[in-house]
């Protein structure tokens, strides 16, 4: 199984900036893209569909132009559930579940805080909500891929400036141990864990030739598991894949 996790930061801008084609020569058996920001029938589809991928889910946000989850697949999952059930998330299009046989797939977008204090609040109560919304899940469905933009950077291995941004929103402390709580019990950083000193980053700002000058934040991932550890191939970042101000994180799973 081999899935691509993507922020494409707006798909139809993705599309013209070349992600159909990209996606020609690097292809996979999943599509998990994050802030799509369009209802699918805004979308000009063909060109997937041309590589064999179909749509199985798409989790719009309801405020246009914002947010948003889709799954294009060239498997046919057992079931496809929009949402997590709790209305102040799903109104903003955020997780996506897909079954695959044993396995299921959570495609998540994270919010943010960069908006201010009121954002940052909602952010860490949906970090609360959300591990309680998985906790019940893996009851079920103890095989559990989550893949998307966290929109926390984890270590200072997982960002450019660890120092002069010790106080932003994405690396604050409290942030940083929730996602350590959530690597401690019962999941693993499938990128941390194949590559354990490499620094790679999967955003960077449009700002100052970040980019350029590869001055990002990793706060994309594919969590998997536990159970599912010993089954990782692969787990790298698609640094090539330059439609978003993200990048694709590439996942491969015997």
């Amino acid at each position: 199984m081999k899935i691509l996790s993507y922020n494409v930061n707006g798909i139809r801008a993705a599309i013209r900036n070349g992600l159909v084609e990209w996606l020609a020569d690097n292809p996979f058996d999943i599509l998990c893209f994050q802030e799509v920001k369009a209802q699918p029938e805004q979308v000009d589809l063909s060109g997937f569909t041309e590589l064999g991928y179909e749509v199985i889910g798409w989790h719009a946000a309801e405020k246009k132009g914002y947010s948003g989850v889709a799954i294009l697949s060239k498997k046919v999952p057992d079931r496809v559930v929009d949402g997590c059930g709790l209305s102040i998330y799903d109104c903003e299009g955020r997780i996506l579940r897909a079954d695959f046989g044993e396995i299921t797939l959570l495609n998540c977008y994270f919010p943010s805080g960069t908006s201010g204090e009121t954002r940052q609040g909602v952010k860490m109560q949906f970090l609360q909500d959300f591990q309680e919304y998985v906790n019940n899940l893996r009851k079920e469905r103890p095989n559990l891929i989550v893949c998307g933009d966290y929109n926390i950077a984890h270590t200072e291995n997982d960002i450019h400036d660890p120092v002069r941004n010790k106080n932003t929103t994405g690396f604050l402390p409290e942030e940083r141990a929730w996602l350590t709580g959530w690597f401690e019990n019962g999941f693993t950083d499938a990128f941390r864990h194949l590559n354990p000193e490499l620094t790679e980053y999967s955003w960077w700002s449009y700002r100052a030739g970040a980019r350029a000058n590869n001055k990002g934040w990793r706060i994309d991932y594919h969590s998997v598991s536990d159970s599912l550890r010993d089954r990782l191939v692969h787990c790298r970042h698609a640094v090539n894949a330059v439609h978003s101000d993200h990048c694709g994180v590439e996942l491969i799973l015997k």
